[in-house]
């Protein structure tokens, strides 16, 4: 409960029951500076809100292994939750109005359950909730007002969704306070992506969303897009010797709607031309076969794209293989081939209307001379592309060497090392 001071002329300050020590350590591995955190949080909630209660929420942002741009065309992936996260205080507010305030930003947004129809699209938050809320409602579930805090430290529009993170925790709110946990990790995702198609306007699977939602590091197949397959994979970077280290290139992609669109797109623009809706649907041979008809149908790129695809799928199994096995030999091959298929086939890692700007190509350049002159390590393009991070593994005692070089390069503070986070988007309990 909140202690509020009544003092006159005085700050009011509120003190509250944070998560406990051991439940924070099982999430964080450290209570410490986690709990400074959750308490912050929750003094701005109750100063902003004066609730005298709150509950806590935590989402991580996630990390894409292998399957890059595969998920919207029902393919494979490898992906896994991080140790950054979105978290938020929260509580109902007897109301049909969402409220939530987000550190850093100053205008708190505000969304009426029953005028969602005034909220424009593809402007920012607002209608990323929208879109949730509309989505819930339409899969049977309930939706009512409350508010909330929230802060994250997922680097925001850079590849390690932060948006899908966001929107993990708001759905988390939801069906904690209003359906007493009835709706399942792929209800979250699938709102989310829905948020995402209908009011940002932007054309994204559920990838993001459900390696947010799940945690750990799980393999999933997309082939049935109503009930995506997952199945979590037993992996330890420490095992292996090698840290995951994301860099971030300096430049985001929150203006790169249009590009990142495009891929699925053409993607199904391939598959059209044999009357089905995705990839998955179709052969890779049948495409060979019909390359010609096909290039003048969807165009060189399409036909690039769906090659990737269907030869991504093939490294995504063979990963999934290799790390059952523990064979890191064959893990860390397929890492560096879906990097230069992404690059070459997929070509994510620069947009054809600005080739002077090219912080991926330029990070993963300085990348490959630094692990060339080690002699080990791998790198690729991660994410969406275009802009945002790379993903780098190096050995252990390589790392801090590797992160002064690529800070130094590209600005202090590029280089995160991270590691794989067991829990998704739950509840912290006290």
């Amino acid at each position: 409960m909140y202690q509020r001071s009544d003092r006159k002329n005085e700050r009011r300050i509120f003190t509250m029951n944070i998560p406990n020590k051991n439940e924070l350590t099982r999430i964080y591995g450290e209570a410490e500076k986690s709990a400074a955190r959750f308490q912050a949080v929750a003094d701005h909630f109750a100063e902003i809100y004066h609730h005298d209660i709150a509950e806590f929420f935590t989402a991580p942002g996630r990390t894409e292994i292998i399957g890059n741009h595969t998920d919207h065309n029902g393919g494979r992936v490898i992906a896994g939750s991080i140790d950054m996260d979105t978290i938020g205080a929260a509580y109902p507010n007897n109301s049909s109005v969402i409220r939530i305030t987000s550190e850093g930003y100053d205008k708190e947004v505000v969304v009426d359950i029953n005028d969602l129809a005034s909220v424009p699209k593809a402007q920012g938050t607002v209608s990323l909730v929208a879109g949730m809320v509309e989505a819930i409602q339409k899969f049977g579930f309930k939706v009512a007002g409350f508010d909330a805090y929230v802060t994250t430290n997922v680097i925001r529009a850079a590849g390690v969704s932060s948006s899908a993170s966001f929107e993990m925790l708001v759905c988390s709110i939801i069906n904690y306070f209003f359906n007493d946990g009835a709706m399942t990790y792929i209800n979250y995702a699938k709102a989310g992506q829905y948020a995402e198609n209908k009011y940002w306007l932007k054309g994204s699977g559920l990838l993001d969303q459900l390696a947010c939602a799940v945690g750990g590091m799980i393999t999933i197949d997309f082939a049935d897009i109503e009930n995506p397959a997952i199945r979590e994979i037993k992996c330890d970077f420490d095992e292996m010797g090698h840290d995951l280290v994301i860099i971030n290139t300096g430049k985001g992609h929150a203006d790169l709607s249009a590009e990142y669109s495009a891929v699925p797109n053409e993607m199904k623009k391939v598959a059209e031309y044999f009357g089905k809706e995705v990839l998955e649907q179709c052969k890779e041979d049948d495409v060979i076969e019909n390359v010609k008809a096909i290039r003048e149908f969807a165009g060189d790129r399409a036909v690039l794209r769906a090659f990737h695809f269907f030869e991504e799928n093939k490294r995504v199994d063979a990963e999934v293989e290799a790390l059952e096995k523990k064979d890191f030999a064959t893990f860390f091959n397929k890492i560096t081939e879906s990097g230069d298929s992404s690059w070459k086939w997929l070509q994510n890692c620069y947009c054809n209307e600005t080739p002077d700007e090219q912080s991926i190509t330029v990070a993963l350049a300085l990348t490959k001379l630094y692990l060339d002159k080690i002699g080990r390590g791998v790198c690729r393009v991660h994410g969406g592309g275009f802009a945002g991070v790379i993903a780098a593994f190096l050995p252990k005692e390589e790392t801090e060497g590797f992160t002064k070089y690529i800070d130094k390069a590209l600005g202090e503070g590029s280089a995160y090392v991270m590691h794989i986070r067991p829990q998704g988007a739950v509840k912290v309990e006290f």
